[in-house]
């Protein structure tokens, strides 16, 4: 089994339910909490720029309207991405990959980079993603995670970045997860903690991945899954679920 230098605590979308996801501020959120590691989502902008955003469109999390596919890098950075969530965020912006990848080497965190295409580019985010992480990430410890739930998208990866670790994000566990793993060469299999059990886990550690269970908000749930074995948990309640919960639990 591959060495796993990840932390087991991982910040959802940056700062959790603290800040605004993908975003710098939610970026310096989670590592002034001491986390170690973020997960964050990553797509192409309609000029091919990688940049944060979780949604298809940026109505939820901005002040504007309509598919980011659609949307030049310019047209998206001059949207007020912090406001929907607090007026003390009001003009945090979508950032690049680029600026991500400076947040985290000056707080010094770990990055899971969630390949998240728009419909209908697959490929070409997945290639253009990993391959943009490859070289901001040049001989950096621990390597970024690549994660994503679309195969396409993490094959693309495989082929475009093939040293970076790959793990392939499902929300119920299919029968055929050794088989697409395997595949991909992937070094974990990301999971929505409500899909997993003792026995699962234990047939997927068997197989010689690791496991990181999302979106984990509850303190006893965190526990039992860490006691089955999961290697990293993903959570919103980066105030409750800290950088040393596990180490920090009553034995």
């Amino acid at each position: 089994m591959r060495i796993w230098p990840y932390p087991a605590i991982v910040a959802h979308r940056g700062g959790g339910k603290l800040a605004p996801e993908n975003t710098l501020e939610g970026i310096d959120t989670g590592a002034r909490l001491g986390l170690k590691m973020i997960e964050f989502d990553a797509k192409l902008s309609a000029d091919d720029v990688v940049f944060l955003l979780h949604d298809d469109d940026v109505d939820r999390t901005s002040n504007g309207h309509g598919p980011a596919k659609s949307m030049t890098y310019a047209q998206l950075r001059a949207l007020d991405a912090g406001s929907w969530f607090g007026k003390e965020f009001a003009g945090a912006h979508m950032p690049t990959l680029a600026e991500v990848r400076e947040r985290c080497a000056s707080l010094n965190v770990a990055a899971n980079i969630e390949i998240k295409p728009c419909p209908g580019r697959e490929v070409e985010t997945g290639e253009q993603v990993a391959r943009e992480a490859a070289r901001l990430w040049n001989d950096v410890e621990p390597e970024p995670l690549l994660s994503s739930f679309s195969y396409a998208a993490l094959e693309a990866a495989r082929d475009a970045a093939p040293d970076l670790p790959r793990g392939m994000l499902y929300e119920r566990v299919p029968a055929e997860w050794r088989e697409q793993t395997a595949a991909l060469a992937c070094v974990s299999l990301h999971a929505d903690h409500r899909s997993l059990d003792e026995t699962l886990v234990r047939e997927i550690k068997h197989a010689g991945l690791r496991v990181l269970a999302y979106t984990v908000n509850d303190p006893e749930r965190a526990r039992l899954l860490a006691q089955w074995g999961v290697d990293a948990i993903c959570t919103d309640r980066i105030d409750v679920i800290g950088a040393n919960f596990l180490e920090d639990a009553p034995k």
